[in-house]
């Protein structure tokens, strides 16, 4: 099998998906975060204010999204084409959400009425909600596998998906995101405001923690397959080190009020889980939970290997382009939210 820097290139495109993902969950993940608790701010200019911290920012994030979708289609259709097929109810959920979410942010400006602002307030932190729910259902059926028959096509029923595993990823990822959304708020606001998110902050760095907590403990009980490999090679363990060094910093930092690093540290915590979950599925994508041999792996599912190369090729030269891109958005809408006319 041909190689480049002795991996061969399912493996690759791969750890180019996960990659993509990752950057999803950190950039998207703050503020959906940040609409998630949006109704914990009761003041009037203090949603303003957070939702123009997110602004000029939250559909550029969205981009990740479309280039994951992107590159699982291009380099593993049988995957894109078997996952998107098995997940179309909470799927259709989570675009519900997430056109929801971009018609709230939109229009809640466009009338002053108390009533009106209240019910777009509502609308945007329950969609936001409801998209990293539907986000967490389907990472944690995708862990722990769903029934495929041998044409890699979902045999079961959606309910399936509801499993007490999936529930608690669900909620897992619900307190990671409003976390990781109040530190980014931390680092853009100031006076009472600051003060109340800082606070915010601190409690859902305790839901994270419990929940993370609950959640591990039944993976390690009752889903023997999700640490087999961590068991099999003690290098890997340095993963669940960084991980655990990451969420210990995250208190510490919030205490030292160095909001930035705490930042730092949730979006390593975020990249991290992520990459222990591909860590224990590798080398497969989708998990047939009745049968081991219908399972989607990197092998089965791949593209031609001309076709990898040349999505490689891509990815070598436009991810460094919309990375760029997307810290100069940041540099430039950096600091401290001021409300002006021209604000949400």
């Amino acid at each position: 099998m041909e190689t480049l820097w002795s991996l061969d290139y399912n493996t690759l495109w791969f750890l180019v998906f996960g990659g993509v993902i990752s950057g999803y969950a950190i950039l998207d993940g703050f503020d959906l975060g940040a609409g998630a608790l949006h109704l914990f701010l009761k003041k009037e200019e203090s949603r303003r204010i957070a939702l123009n911290a997110i602004g000029p920012i939250w559909d550029g994030n969205e981009v990740w999204l479309v280039i994951g979708g992107g590159s699982l289609f291009a380099g593993f259709p049988v995957a894109y084409a078997a996952i998107f097929s098995a997940f179309y109810v909470p799927f259709m959920i989570f675009i519900v959400g997430l056109i929801w979410r971009g018609v709230a942010i939109e229009f809640r400006s466009k009338e002053p009425g108390k009533k009106w602002r209240a019910t777009w307030d509502f609308i945007y932190s329950f969609a936001s909600i409801t998209i990293i729910v539907s986000l967490g259902l389907m990472l944690g059926n995708v862990a722990l596998g769903i029934p495929l028959d041998a044409n890699h096509e979902f045999i079961g029923d959606w309910l399936d998906f509801i499993n007490p595993f999936s529930i608690m990823v669900a909620i897992t990822s619900l307190a990671l995101f409003m976390m990781h959304g109040a530190i980014f708020l931390a680092m853009k606001t100031e006076n009472r405001l600051f003060a109340k998110i800082t606070v915010l902050a601190k409690n859902f760095t305790i839901f994270f923690l419990v929940a993370f907590g609950f959640s591990t403990l039944y993976t390690l009980l009752y889903i023997p397959h999700l640490s087999d490999q961590l068991r099999s090679n003690p290098i890997y363990f340095i993963l669940p080190i960084v991980m655990f060094l990451a969420i210990a910093n995250i208190p510490r930092q919030l205490n030292k009020r160095k909001y930035r690093f705490a930042f730092l540290s949730s979006s390593i915590t975020i990249a991290s889980l992520l990459a222990m979950v591909a860590l224990e599925v590798f080398p497969t994508l989708l998990l047939a939970s009745n049968d081991p041999a219908n399972s989607i792996t990197i092998s089965n599912a791949a593209s031609s290997l001309k076709t990898i190369k040349i999505l490689l090729l891509i990815a070598a030269i436009g991810t460094p382009l919309v990375g760029a891109y997307t810290l100069f958005v940041f540099w430039t809408f950096k600091g401290k939210v001021q409300l002006d006319e021209m604000s949400y």
